[in-house]
């Protein structure tokens, strides 16, 4: 791996595609399929209107052939006109309607090779004054498949070697006179490679503005210091989480974390060592509770972090604080003017609750919240649980404590 290539520190997988680029049109496999998923769901109206510009051009031409050149109505390329070729394009119609739409993807790449076939043993088959102007159709599906169907520059890439392939046996057959095939076979490659720049350099700019809306979207949702959610995202995300548990009746659990003596850490060490110390933590952090799908993990404000855990119990919420408290303790950072341990430690607060109508995710993280104080007057660097039923007592607890020390 090259110096410009390697990850940089606290850079996204965005901000590290965009800057090393992609010159083979594919991304991380994550990113990947969120480009693929979105680009495909953005171009169904526009992939509708290209197939069915493609049906207009099939009538309009075997019209054409009628009225122009006076073709008889009978033999191989009627088959192919009327069926296969209309056949398929009406098919790929209705798969483009909004239900269905999610076929219209495994059917159009089998689909294309198979007009590229079909538009090959129609030109082959053609007689007479015709011949000329059916190869001409070869060179229309050529861009058809580039540009017409939403395919990616790779899935036209190869339709249009199927394509040619199968007009090149046709050739080897003698289904093509030998001065033709070599004219023709060069124009089709010719046709390749003016259209294939102009599918991969518009598939490269759509991929690039992708990457551009994720990169703006991640500052504004993220914290830069750590790259975890800033405060405003996990609001948001908090109430989505929410609203989804109660549909689906659900468990939520909410971890809140405090990095133990941190402003001793930074009298002691410096804002910039206080700052390495906060990005040290909130990675460990993120392998520890932000390793299953639905999980996040934000910055809730200063040393402060929250994790939040879709589907996750009590006995989750435990795991994932002991998974915690252990990588960053693995961390071994130093911290002379700890009154914990010589190293940094957190605490922990866990709290679970099942969504129900009309509740909010509020009381759940007022409830972690107290957890975590809960875990401080315990003797920090442990984690401490919380459940509904144990709030008013344990915030009992803590006010006659804060007022023994105010005293």
């Amino acid at each position: 791996m090259s110096a410009a290539t390697q990850p940089q520190e606290g850079e996204s997988l965005v901000a590290r595609t965009l800057r090393t680029g992609f010159p083979w049109l594919r991304f991380p496999d994550e990113l990947e399929r969120e480009f693929v998923a979105e680009y495909r769901q953005s171009r169904r109206r526009l992939v509708r209107i290209g197939v069915c510009i493609a049906l207009a051009t099939i009538g309009g031409l075997a019209l054409l052939d009628r009225m122009l050149i006076g073709v008889n109505a009978h033999g191989v390329p009627d088959v192919i006109r009327f069926g296969v070729h209309l056949p398929l394009v009406v098919i790929a119609i209705v798969l483009t309607s909004r239900r269905l739409y999610r076929w219209y993807w495994p059917f159009v790449h089998s689909f294309a090779p198979l007009y590229g076939l079909a538009t090959v043993v129609l030109a082959v088959n053609a007689e007479g004054a015709l011949t000329t102007f059916i190869y001409a159709r070869l060179v229309i599906a050529i861009f058809f498949f580039y540009f017409m169907l939403g395919l990616s520059f790779r899935a036209a890439l190869r339709t249009n070697v199927v394509t040619l392939a199968g007009f090149v046996i046709a050739a080897v057959f003698g289904k093509v006179s030998p001065q033709f095939a070599v004219y023709l076979s060069f124009l089709l490659l010719c046709a390749n490679f003016y259209a294939g720049v102009g599918c991969y350099a518009l598939e490269h700019a759509n991929r690039v503005s992708f990457l551009d809306r994720r990169l703006l979207h991640e500052v504004a949702t993220h914290d830069g210091l750590t790259g975890l959610l800033n405060r405003a995202a996990f609001e948001s995300e908090i109430h989505r989480i929410w609203q989804q548990a109660i549909r689906d009746r659900d468990v939520v659990t909410v971890v809140m974390i405090d990095i133990d003596h941190f402003k001793a850490y930074n009298d002691r060490y410096g804002h910039q060592a206080g700052d390495r110390c906060l990005r040290d933590v909130a990675h460990a952090i993120r392998r520890a509770a932000g390793s299953r799908p639905r999980d996040c993990v934000a910055r809730y404000g200063g040393e402060e972090m929250v994790a939040i855990l879709p589907g996750a119990d009590r006995r989750g919420g435990e795991q994932a604080a002991r998974a915690i408290l252990a990588e960053v303790a693995a961390l071994a950072i130093p911290h002379e003017r700890s009154m914990t341990r010589p190293q940094v430690t957190v605490s922990i607060g866990v709290a679970s609750m099942q969504p129900v109508r009309g509740s909010s995710h509020d009381l759940l993280v007022r409830i972690a919240d107290r957890a975590l104080y809960l875990a401080k007057e315990q003797g920090r660097d442990r984690h401490a649980v919380l459940d509904e039923d144990d709030l008013g007592e344990a915030t009992g607890v803590l006010a006659a404590r804060e007022l023994r020390t105010a005293g």
